[in-house]
């Protein structure tokens, strides 16, 4: 884990050099603009390729450590019973790809809609409190949770005045996505160890900052975008994974580049 965010974070400041390079370029050739008439045309397509980090915002629920579960709701942990102490989420790397369908709306606005697939993973880490003989000790207990988004998002897409080859922009929207992968579980049989299912359905607000780089063939773009979940996605069951957790919601970070 710790080695994926460290490569993140590499790729991360690999982008950043690459603006900073993109735009020193850029003003270096100032009288030249790629592209002119671009940004007059109805509508146009494209494709993104992104990365993304797949998170989950936990909230226990209340008088968590006054809770106890028996042996029946911990199936994979030998104890008498047991205290949930805490429940936090770890996040990985994945990756998105999806189609751009941009209708311009105005100078300044466009409407966007990028329907994408998105793979990832989540792990949900557990400390307990084990009971067991008169004897208590403390256990550790990571669940994985891994994710196949089908994204259907609507971005409103507000730029900034074109300055020369380069564009800054925002952007924010919302998506519905369906998760296949908690088709995949539910049907999965596991005998030694409990998993932790999800719902399929998920409504996202989403924000964004970007830019686009104009070139001799094509409108290259870079955005970081944040999504926050609005459904309570857990799939409650009699276990002590469940049990312990009140609501747990998406939460994504999201490096995309765009070729228009």
């Amino acid at each position: 884990m710790p080695n994926r965010l460290k490569a993140f974070r590499y790729i991360f400041l690999g982008i950043i050099l690459l603006l900073i390079h993109c735009h020193s370029s850029v003003y270096g050739q100032r009288k030249v603009m790629n592209l002119p008439t671009y940004d007059y045309s109805k509508y146009h397509f494209g494709f993104v390729l992104a990365l993304n980090q797949m998170n989950f915002t936990v909230k226990v629920k209340d008088n968590l450590n006054k809770i106890v579960f028996d042996s029946l709701q911990s199936p994979d942990i030998f104890a008498d019973s047991l205290r949930v102490l805490s429940v936090n989420s770890t996040p990985t790397l994945g990756f998105t790809i999806g189609i751009i369908s941009n209708l311009r709306l105005g100078k300044y606005f466009d409407l966007r809609f990028i329907p994408s697939l998105s793979f990832g993973e989540r792990f949900l880490d557990y400390t307990l409190l084990r009971y067991r003989y008169n004897e208590s000790s403390v256990v550790d207990m990571k669940k994985s949770i891994t994710s196949t988004y089908i994204d259907l998002p609507f971005h409103i897409k507000y730029k900034s005045k074109r300055l020369n080859n380069v564009r800054a922009y925002v952007l924010a929207g919302v998506k519905y996505s369906i998760d296949l992968a908690t088709t995949k579980a539910n049907k999965k049989i596991e005998t030694n160890q409990k998993i932790v299912r999800l719902n399929r359905n998920d409504v996202v607000f989403e924000v964004g900052v970007g830019f686009d780089f104009y070139n001799g063939w094509f409108k290259f773009g870079t955005e970081i975008k944040m999504s926050y979940g609005t459904n309570n996605l857990l799939k409650r069951e009699d276990n002590i994974y469940t049990g312990c957790i009140d609501k747990l919601n998406t939460k994504i970070f999201q490096l995309s580049f765009t070729f228009e």
